[in-house]
């Protein structure tokens, strides 16, 4: 079925996989390092499109290479709350309705400066905040007529780092905690942050939603985090992790029975058994079905970021072998998202579009991909204010599809 590229923008829509620091305007990084006395590659939007933002990249390292830039500049607490604000506008811009941005706040923090968890978690909910208030003032939301924006934050524990370089922070605590071994180190501050996380949430009413891990996914297992998952579950913070996107279905498997995952980053190695290598599993297809099935009957969603998996994992070739083809075929809570926005150089409606170019995608299947994007949300509300929500932008698709003459083929 063809969709009209302005229905795919029009149709409310939700972004549950978004790294605010892979997800600045090309234009603002420019003026913050300037401004910020950051060096850049190139001062011009096409400079950095040609050197460090590209549209293909040929391996994950070269994809990631952009973030040491996004970093740095928004270590400047007046870039942070701009990048923040600017960010749900341009979600707002395309008919999103509902983003969880996800960032790792370790990677900003800089207390020698006063530059503290705190500081940086409510300079980018200021940011955020602002933008929608700004959206729910108008006439038409404010009316009814169109759903209200909202948004959670998603706090990112990293895998892995080393003991200096990766930010003010954790080289500080490497030397904090010089007699400690690296691994203890790395959880030590996973454990900081999702402690941190409750508090906030619970102390002074911040919108932290859930709890990722992100990171090198070879050689960090998510199952070294089962204390930090734990935390979470028993302090009621949803959960999500980085799983399957650069190693076998078992990073799948122990995402779930080690850290109690609500919800999966990527997923895609669940149908690609040439990644499995752990040597106790005789049949890696036959696990993979197996796992899939489970996914599927818990009703577990699945993060789908399908440019990024293009980028960091060139052998995909044409965007018809992704393995979202057979996540549909076995009925599995897909999100379409976009990961990062500016890394990926995307949009969640270029997204969409791209689901139903190249997948057989019929209108009450479209449907359902926008459902799960908000009924498999962290929504910060209670549950029934989360469904009247996911009702509110249900009815609106439902508009938007009569506006635009729409049948089921």
């Amino acid at each position: 079925m063809q969709y009209p590229a302005e229905f795919i923008r029009a149709i409310p829509k939700a972004d549950l996989h978004l790294h605010l620091d892979g997800s600045l305007r090309a234009s603002s990084l420019v003026d913050m390092a300037k401004r910020s006395g950051v060096e850049l590659p190139s001062y011009t939007e096409e400079g950095l499109f040609e050197q460090v933002f590209k549209s293909h990249y040929n391996n994950l390292g070269e994809y990631l290479n952009g973030f040491q830039y996004t970093c740095a500049v928004l270590r400047d607490l007046e870039n942070l709350e701009q990048a923040s604000y600017e960010l749900a506008i341009d979600n707002q811009n395309e008919g999103v309705t509902y983003i969880e941005v996800r960032f790792a706040p370790q990677l900003l923090m800089d207390p020698s400066k006063g530059v503290t968890f705190d500081t940086i978690m409510h300079v980018v909910n200021d940011g955020l905040k602002r933008a929608k208030d700004e959206y729910n003032q108008q006439p038409d939301v404010k009316s009814g007529d169109k759903p209200a924006f909202n948004y959670g934050i998603i706090n990112c524990a990293m895998r892995m780092f080393g003991k200096k370089g990766f930010s003010p922070y954790y080289t500080q605590l490497f030397q904090h905690l010089r007699d400690f071994e690296p691994m203890q180190v790395i959880r030590t501050a996973a454990m900081e942050l999702v402690r941190a996380s409750v508090r906030m949430r619970d102390e002074e009413g911040l919108p932290i939603v859930g709890l990722d891990i992100a990171g090198q996914e070879i050689g960090y297992p998510a199952g070294k985090f089962k204390d930090v998952y734990e935390y979470a579950h028993e302090n009621f913070l949803l959960k999500t992790v980085h799983a399957g996107e650069a190693y076998g279905a078992e990073s799948i498997f122990e995402a779930l029975t080690q850290c109690h995952a609500d919800r999966l980053g990527h997923g895609y190695s669940l149908f690609s058994p040439e990644m499995t290598s752990d040597p106790s599993i005789n049949d890696p297809k036959a696990y993979g079905e197996k796992l899939a099935s489970y996914i599927a009957d818990q009703r577990i969603a699945i993060e789908v970021c399908l440019t990024s998996n293009l980028q960091t994992n060139p052998a995909i070739g044409d965007i018809k072998n992704h393995n979202f083809r057979h996540m549909l075929d076995h009925r599995l809570a897909t999100v379409i998202c976009t990961d990062n926005r500016l890394v990926s150089r995307t949009t969640v409606s270029n997204e969409y579009q791209l689901a139903v170019d190249n997948f057989d995608i019929p209108l009450h299947r479209l449907k359902d991909l926008v459902a799960y994007s908000f009924k498999k949300n962290f929504y910060p509300g209670a549950y029934t204010e989360k469904r009247e929500y996911t009702k509110q932008n249900l009815a609106y698709f439902d508009k938007m599809v009569a506006k635009f003459g729409l049948t089921e083929e």
